[in-house]
């Protein structure tokens, strides 16, 4: 029943299991070559995300004897569940593959055979489409297979697997977020015979490792190996034997409960979740309020080898800081470090967290006793807050509060040196703004008081009279013209301007470009596209508009042909490497070239509010300075080859169950400051050409419904000039200020340009307009013949760097 049910569900959303062509199903058994030097890279990324949380010197194992414990040495999870991570891989490297194809590491035989029957008698079940499994029920081999092994081998690895998914979350039960009995049997036989244990962790998304803590020197070494991507082996088997100096940093706090995430209790509800932490987001919170309940700190991570910092020069004037750092091996190993700059903020009449992340840089390999001089300069922008209250006497404002701002340069959180202070005798606004997303009913939330305590206060109601906001943004019409035979090169060859192209364009073409080709798997485009949208006409292919292949990512291009599998978002974040993540994109360009897709639906990029969220090994941290980051280090790697990039969800997608009718809400100051932020970065930073909507709403409004998300914050506060285009499938929706607005004129009303894959209602069947756009065109209330003019063109713009 469930392979029934597998198919069903695999058909429906597009990817037609067993429906291939003869040609396609030649293409998908295709061998693909990849380049050497992108192997290198993608092995190098996926080991420079692998973050050595605890090691007594038992690490490195080169020229060891190691019994390996765990299934998952052979059955590895890769990369997370869903559309995010399924790809048509060319080749997978286990850990134990990879330990057999290498010669620093000896194995134990009797283990490794031991588990390789095993496995190969017990096939793991993958699942279907949101029901894949968490993890695989581990193997327990008795106590004298065991005991033997302890005997003829210096130390053991114990590897425990888990899995996160697409449109489901993970769960607080035993092979979720909790150790199974037959893991934690594992551990207590394998602890009870060897001296030395290593476990690692090969997880997308944070477990709880309150468990694994408690086993003290039992375990000498554990290292988080967030996925890896097809290089996943290779990458774990670099760190283990020493190869790679681990030089990763966690981007997410670990806590020895997960009742004491802040978001713990307002986590996972399927009507409506009211974000009462805030700003107080991972480790905004812990570090102001709760340090002792963290087991590892945000930026924690360890070396084979000792760095040593110092500050060379601070200056810091009204708007701008600048740093410089060396950093100096001290250690016998050579490595790589990360610095990471952080700011103490002062308490005051808005709430601040304690400390935030300013900015961060990664060393190259220093050799022993070798130094090196890393640069920073940001904007205060960075370290100040928004104020919708008003108390700090700017409201709707980002301000910098009275008191001192101090500088460290530190390897994690905690502690650091002092680089210097911003001493202020006064609040000062930086930018003034109009308040946005209106918070229909006020829920209590978390603040810090001004003498820095803990305490809850309302989160304000801003009454927004968004209609009137709206009517006075109106864009003028261009005069409709008769079919002029211009073509949309004529544009790029500046024969003719956008709008006189656009003026000939007639409704039906109007209405065409503001959506997709109806299905995933368009045969206008690459196959195994994800959607197809700019010339769905014929009329408007004749015009020469181009019809665009989207293909879903991040993990690599999920099309029928074989392509690169790369790692999870979580490990290339906790690498800190942005320029090694955008190598990696510059080369995932060149694979979209070569199989036919122009638009990659990545990075994604929401904000790890909550450990549990499903899509977490997905996205990149709980900060949203290191979230942007990395975004924007995929977006120029992408775009660096003629591609475009998607950067999604948009915004406060932060969890997947009931994800398309869910409620995100949050108070304007967090918004601003935690979940529109690395939006704002990337935009700002890589200039995506697309952006993707997220399903949920936000503040009661679908975000693909959001005037003031796309419009007034994302176009108006933040210059953004591109396409921006809907998650898959969105629901039949009436605007609340506009009784003549429905569902496409209402999204386009909002400068959301693309319903994709271009129907209403999830796994739609029609292949007609379903009219809503134009029922009501110029008539009171009703959509208006500029605003689809307008969003062709955000389209059209998108189109022309596809013409030679």
């Amino acid at each position: 029943m469930a392979n029934i049910l597998n198919k069903i569900i695999r058909k429906a959303i597009g990817i037609f299991e067993g429906g291939l062509s003869q040609e396609q199903a030649q293409w998908a058994q295709e061998a693909y070559d990849v380049p050497e030097s992108a192997k290198a890279d993608l092995r190098q990324l996926a080991a420079e995300g692998i973050v050595m949380l605890k090691n007594d010197g038992t690490l490195p194992l080169s020229g060891k004897k190691v019994a390996v414990f765990g299934r998952c040495q052979y059955d590895y999870f890769y990369c997370g569940y869903g559309s995010g991570g399924d790809v048509n891989i060319p080749y997978k490297i286990s850990l134990s593959e990879a330990l057999h194809n290498q010669n620093e590491i000896i194995i134990n035989k009797d283990i490794d055979n031991y588990y390789r029957e095993m496995s190969e008698k017990n096939p793991p079940d993958e699942g279907y489409w949101g029901h894949w499994p968490f993890h695989f029920p581990e193997f327990v081999p008795d106590e004298k297979l065991v005991n033997a092994a302890a005997k003829e081998s210096d130390a053991a690895v114990v590897i425990i697997g888990r899995a996160a998914g697409e449109d489901r979350e993970n769960k607080l039960e035993k092979g979720s977020y909790y150790l199974t009995d037959d893991e934690i049997s594992l551990l207590d036989t394998v602890t009870s015979s060897f001296v030395k244990t290593i476990v690692v962790l090969d997880c997308g998304n944070i477990i709880d490792m309150k468990r694994i803590d408690s086993y003290g020197s039992k375990i000498s070494a554990i290292l988080y190996a967030f996925q890896g991507g097809m290089e996943s082996g290779n990458a774990l088997c670099d760190v283990l034997s020493g190869k790679v100096n681990p030089c990763a940093k966690l981007t997410d706090t670990i806590t020895y409960d997960y009742s004491d995430y802040p978001s713990a209790e307002s986590f996972g509800g399927k009507a409506y979740n009211n974000y009462t932490e805030d700003i107080f987001v991972g480790y905004r919170y812990f570090e102001t309020f709760a340090p002792e309940k963290v087991l590892y700190p945000f930026g924690f991570g360890l070396s084979y080898t000792s760095f040593e910092t110092e500050i060379e020069s601070f200056r810091c004037d009204t708007t701008m800081v600048w740093l410089s750092v060396k950093v100096t091996n001290t250690g016998k190993t050579s490595g790589k470090e990360i610095v990471q700059v952080y700011c103490d903020l002062p308490a005051g009449k808005t709430a601040t967290a304690k400390r935030v992340l300013c900015d961060f840089a990664k060393t190259e390999i220093l050799n022993p006793g070798e130094s090196c001089v890393l640069d920073f300069n940001f904007s205060l922008y960075r370290v100040s807050s928004y104020d919708d209250k008003g108390d700090t006497g700017f409201k709707n404002a980002y301000v910098l509060l009275e008191g001192d701002y101090r500088f460290f340069a530190s390897d994690n959180v905690r502690g650091g040196i002092e680089a210097g202070v911003h001493s202020l005798k006064e609040n000062v606004c930086l930018r003034r703004l109009e308040p946005v997303c209106e918070v229909k009913k006020s829920f209590d939330r978390i603040t810090r008081t001004a003498d820095g305590n803990l305490s809850k206060e309302k989160v304000p109601v801003n009454k927004i009279d968004l209609k009137d906001r709206v009517l006075e943004n109106l864009p003028e019409a261009l005069p409709h013209s008769v079919d002029k035979g211009y073509k949309l090169s004529d544009v790029k060859s500046e024969k003719i301007t956008m709008d006189e192209f656009v003026s000939q364009l007639n409704l039906e073409e109007l209405e065409a470009i503001t959506r997709g080709d109806y299905t995933m798997h368009s045969p206008l485009g690459t196959s195994g596209n994800a959607g197809v949208f700019g010339g769905v006409l014929p009329s408007l292919r004749e015009k020469g508009v181009p019809p665009l292949s989207t293909t879903d990512g991040p993990a690599g291009i999920r099309v029928t042909k074989k392509r690169s599998l790369l790692p999870t978002g979580a490990c290339m974040a906790a690498s800190w490497n942005s320029e090694l993540i955008e190598k990696v994109y510059s080369f995932v360009a060149e694979e979209m070239k070569e199989c036919g897709s122009d638009i990659l639906l990545a990075p994604g990029m929401n904000i790890h509010r909550n450990p549990l969220c499903g899509r977490n090994f997905e996205y990149f941290s709980e900060d949203p300075l290191v979230s942007g980051k990395c975004a924007a280090a995929v977006v120029r790697g992408v775009q660096s080859k003629g591609a475009s990039a998607c950067p999604k969800h948009f915004a406060c997608n932060n969890q997947e169950v009931n994800r398309n009718k869910n409620d995100s809400r949050v108070s304007e100051k967090a918004l601003r400051e935690i979940y529109l932020k690395p939006f704002e970065i990337v935009v700002k930073e890589a200039s995506p050409k697309n952006i993707m909507t997220s399903y949920n709403k936000v503040n009661s409004v679908y975000s693909y419904n959001n005037y003031d998300m796309v419009t007034t914050v994302l176009r108006g506060e933040w210059g953004y000039t591109g396409n921006v285009m809907t998650d898959w499938w969105t629901k039949h929706v009436k605007s609340p200020e506009f009784r003549g607005l429905r569902d496409n004129a209402y999204r386009v009303r909002a400068q959301v340009d693309v319903l994709m894959p271009g129907v209403n209602g999830r796994f739609g069947s029609t292949k007609h307009p379903d009219r809503t756009l134009f029922e009501n065109l110029d008539k009171p209330d009703g959509i208006t013949l500029g605003e689809a003019q307008r969003s062709a063109k955000n389209v059209l713009n998108l189109c022309l760097d596809y013409i030679d």
